[in-house]
């Protein structure tokens, strides 16, 4: 499959070049040049199917045409190694768990696609490639762990100072090996705009192989689309309309799930629901798209003020506004709103939500109250406690972590400071080449 630039249709590249390059020359991101739409028969049958054997399928469609049977089959058996299970929290509601992959967050499972891809895609080049990834707390902590050790690629993150979670940091700084953190003084927009500076950099490209495992590269991104197929297909109330309310930073966790609406994923309507870095919602209300700087919030994650996925929400929608407005609706909260939430939902069910997904659930539980025919799933993005003193603090709790994220914090910060100023992330770059 070809894939083509955000910004010129024309402009049109190989899944190498596309996952290898991650952003486009005029920074538009990349997009399959054709959705494949998955046969009635696929659907007929994916109740029955384990989640490797929907998601063979699925990439099949998506990249049998660059990738053979094997190298899908151990791409799918790596990035889906742990389960995404659905959980009634209330009558017409359900979250999807996306965090019980290595990091516990949903973006294990872009991460471990990601370096899987790229690991055969790299496979007799000689140069090393560098990885820049700019995060806002959950992706720099799915790329360190998913790329860790890889051999001939170097992972460069780049984060807010002071604006991640404890042990968001702790994923990401304690690793070291082929793993570098760097603290940004800034927000999570000054990160991005720096690794998108450095993609675009004549000198920094002749002399280094840069890429990226932000959602703007595909391998990132695509990969999201199955738990959405897996979700719907193990969703128990069959024959009613369904809405999929989604906690949205970046963008990129909304625009697969449209993905899967286009490749015939049964899906009445998404929801974007955002903290009160509200880009998104205010354009689906009428406004005109315009970026901000960052506010932050308790969850963290969603604090992005120009969130690089919304061209591809356009270009899923043929870049009709309109139509986006139409399939789209938007919702979002504030602090107040979300710890309101959290406290309601583990009074009344005893369901421990992370701040993101209360975000996620408010915007299901405030579409319902206007559209009561819908039934819904919200996305919990993070098991809560790696916002282990917001969930605690909220709550009036004491969580007890997983093992896995217990050991975290007991690992040795390895980090180097960084001002938000292009001219010296770039000379980093060059003197660490």
């Amino acid at each position: 499959m070809n894939f083509y630039s955000t910004n010129n249709p024309k402009h049109i590249v190989s899944l190498k070049e596309a996952v290898i390059q991650g952003l486009a020359p005029d920074q538009g991101l990349y997009m399959p040049g054709m959705i494949p739409v998955m046969p009635q028969s696929f659907f007929d049958r994916f109740a029955e199917m384990s989640f490797q054997e929907m998601g063979e399928e699925i990439i099949s469609a998506l990249f049998g045409e660059d990738l053979d049977p094997s190298q899908i089959k151990a791409l799918v058996e790596h990035t889906l190694a742990f389960d995404a299970p659905l959980v009634k929290v209330e009558e017409g509601i359900y979250s999807l768990e996306l965090f019980h992959g290595p990091t516990l967050a949903f973006k294990d499972f872009g991460a471990r696609f990601c370096s899987k891809l790229m690991s055969m895609l790299m496979v007799g080049e000689e140069r090393k490639i560098r990885v820049l990834v700019a995060t806002s707390g959950d992706t720099g902590s799915a790329v360190a762990n998913g790329f860790y050790k890889v051999p001939g690629v170097e992972v460069v993150i780049l984060y807010p100072k002071g604006k991640v979670s404890e042990l968001q940091e702790k994923q990401f700084t304690t690793l070291g090996e082929n793993i570098t953190a760097l603290e940004v003084e800034g927000v999570f927009d000054d990160c991005q705009q720096l690794v998108k500076d450095a993609f675009l950099d004549e000198e920094l490209n002749q002399k280094m192989l840069l890429t990226s495992a932000n959602s703007i590269n595909i391998a990132r991104w695509i990969p999201q689309c199955l738990y959405y197929f897996y979700a719907i297909s193990r969703f128990p109330e069959k024959n009613k309309k369904v809405a999929i309310s989604v906690p949205s930073g970046n963008f990129g966790n909304l625009g697969a799930g449209i993905l899967a609406q286009k490749m015939g994923l049964p899906i009445d309507v998404f929801i974007a629901s955002t903290n009160v870095n509200k880009i998104v919602p205010d354009f689906l209300h009428g406004n005109s798209f315009s970026s901000k700087k960052s506010v932050p919030t308790i969850s963290n994650s969603m604090d992005v003020g120009n969130p690089s996925n919304f061209s591809r929400l356009l270009a899923l929608y043929d870049n009709d506004e309109g139509m986006l407005r139409e399939k789209v609706r938007g919702f979002y909260f504030d602090d107040l709103d979300t710890q309101k939430a959290m406290r309601a939902i583990m009074n009344s069910t005893g369901y421990i939500l992370d701040p993101h997904g209360a975000v996620g659930y408010l915007g299901l539980r405030n579409f319902r109250k206007q559209n009561p025919e819908y039934v819904g799933i919200f996305l919990e993005t993070a098991h809560p406690g790696k916002f282990k003193e917001v969930v605690e603090e909220t709550l009036g709790i004491k969580l007890e972590l997983p093992e896995r994220l217990e050991k975290f914090l007991h690992g040795t910060k390895k980090v180097e400071s960084l001002a938000n100023d292009f001219g010296d992330f770039k000379a980093y770059l060059l003197a660490s080449n």
